[in-house]
């Protein structure tokens, strides 16, 4: 027999593992990235609440494979700040200022950036377009509008959150010290 605490099991396992995630994902960003990786884990967490924020507004119901759709969008938010944060650091080993370097770095990873969402949501539309045409798929339908939304909101979170966190540190003393932001920073 199956009884219908199992699907609710299953949702708090979800949440449970969601979270550790998040957890673990956040303390690697700040150990590798750090202060730009502890930026980037603030901008996550706005993230986190916006998306669920909307996912309320809209209402999207939070099945298994909706939850998979959330997750699947929290990773490419992770992914886009990564590519940011390669290319300043590559900036930074160029010896750029702190101001030109994040200018730079996010100028050259929008391009992957964009690329990679915007396949993404031609991937979301086709599995809503399948979803809303076979019988009983519900769920290929609630996991292209979770990744949608959450790929859509996770752009603006890289480009704009994290650039703006970022750019609050020009001119500042910390601007000063390229390691801060981080790692494998050339030493003049």
């Amino acid at each position: 027999t199956v009884s219908p605490i199992l699907g609710q099991d299953f949702v708090d396992m979800s949440v449970k593992a969601g979270a550790i995630g998040v957890i673990l994902v956040m303390l690697f960003m700040i150990a590798y990235y750090r202060l730009s990786g502890f930026l980037a884990s603030l901008a996550l967490l706005f993230y986190g609440a916006l998306v669920l924020a909307i996912f309320k507004l809209i209402p999207v119901t939070l099945t298994l494979a909706g939850m998979g759709g959330f997750v699947l969008s929290l990773g490419m938010a992770v992914d886009a700040n990564i590519l940011i944060f390669e290319r300043l650091k590559e900036e930074l080993w160029q010896g750029r200022t702190l101001g030109a370097a994040i200018e730079a770095g996010f100028n050259r990873a929008w391009t992957a950036i964009w690329d990679s969402n915007v396949t993404t949501f031609i991937v979301c539309g086709i599995l809503y377009w399948l979803g809303s045409s076979v019988a009983a798929s519900a769920p290929v339908k609630g996991f292209a509008v979770t990744l949608f939304i959450g790929v859509a909101v996770s752009m603006f979170t890289a480009i704009v959150v994290t650039r703006t966190l970022m750019r609050l540190f020009v001119g500042t003393g910390l601007a000063g010290k390229p390691s801060l932001f981080s790692s494998y920073v050339r030493k003049e």
